[in-house]
């Protein structure tokens, strides 16, 4: 019985801290976000840049311009933004990213906190199998449930509107896409967060390894004679850092295809099709648009909100 309510009270725990983590780290980084899914549309305005081209064959080797297009980078579109949006555009999408990332983040943790216990009774305990297993069923079950929220809030940061036009709150684009699109609107762009399964368990993996080798190296001693470890706030948020940095530089096609088939009247239908689109018409570098911003937005995301989930675990679980 007190090992139920042990487990029950663990649950929750991993519920709460999840939770907060996920809504301090939304917060910050919600401008980068906004920038970075603009950055991934097929509706960003390219800029044309003129290079001169040189033909060898005449007297002269007189050339002629030709026309390219360049992708605007992070800072121009966010000019772009302040100046024909407003301050306020760079939160579009806030709200339902607040409504859904408080639950979405513990839901995530408190499926994998359970995953990690079941799964380390099939498997070596806490190997890099638990860690992948245990990630990806979390990630799973997160992108089928949250996938509505994440609908909404993508098509509310690609909307523009110039400023002083009045733009759609968060109940009134649902709403709208429902009206166009139906229950299955909701769920566009969920085959690609499918897909995107394999950077959260990159990056657990990642991170769990870093985690117990921080754990496996002692630093000093405290005064009762226990050794302390490096596994400290801020080793987390770097460990944290690292290993989403490598996660999202290795899975992050996913996002700009998703980002595709969540724009409205689009001509993108699904996963494969998507890219096979976006390849044939843009090239491979169309994958790789917004990664910078993705990288500043993700990395110290990340590292805010596993680090707020460690250490609010510590405080009310472990430390109590």
């Amino acid at each position: 019985m007190a090992t139920g309510t042990q487990q029950k009270e663990n649950t929750l725990l991993h519920l709460f801290a999840g939770g907060c983590g996920g809504t301090v780290g939304a917060i910050f980084t919600c401008p980068l976000e906004v920038i970075k899914t603009r950055l991934q549309s097929s509706r960003l305005a390219l800029r044309t840049v003129y290079y001169p081209q040189v033909h060898l064959g005449t007297i002269s080797g007189a050339g002629m311009m030709r026309p390219t297009s360049v992708t605007p980078g992070l800072l121009q579109v966010l000019k772009s933004i302040l100046e024909k949006e407003g301050p306020k555009s760079l939160f579009r999408g806030l709200g339902p990213n607040l409504v859904g990332v408080a639950p979405s983040r513990a839901v995530y943790f408190a499926c994998y906190s359970k995953a990690k216990e079941q799964f380390n009774g099939i498997f070596v305990p806490n190997s890099n199998t638990v860690h992948i297993f245990s990630a990806g069923s979390a990630a799973f079950l997160t992108n089928t449930l949250m996938n509505p929220i994440w609908m909404v809030k993508t098509r509310m940061q690609l909307e523009r509107k110039v400023r002083g036009c009045k733009q759609m709150n968060t109940l009134q684009c649902a709403r709208h896409v429902y009206q166009t699109e139906g229950i299955r609107g909701f769920y566009r762009g969920l085959t690609a967060s499918y897909a995107g399964i394999s950077e959260t368990i990159i990056c657990f993996a990642i991170y769990e390894s870093l985690k117990k080798c921080l754990k496996e190296a002692p630093i000093v001693s405290s005064k009762d004679g226990t050794e302390k470890t490096s596994s400290g706030f801020f080793g987390l948020m770097a460990a944290a850092a690292v290993s989403k940095g490598c996660a999202s530089c290795i899975a992050y096609p996913h996002e700009v295809i998703r980002t595709r088939l969540r724009e409205e009247g689009t001509k993108y239908k699904s996963f494969v099709q998507t890219a096979r689109l976006v390849f044939r018409e843009e090239g491979y570098l169309a994958f790789y648009r917004g990664l910078f911003a993705q990288l500043i937005r993700q990395i110290p995301n990340t590292a805010i909100v596993l680090s707020t989930y460690e250490f609010i675990v510590y405080l009310l679980g472990d430390h109590a």
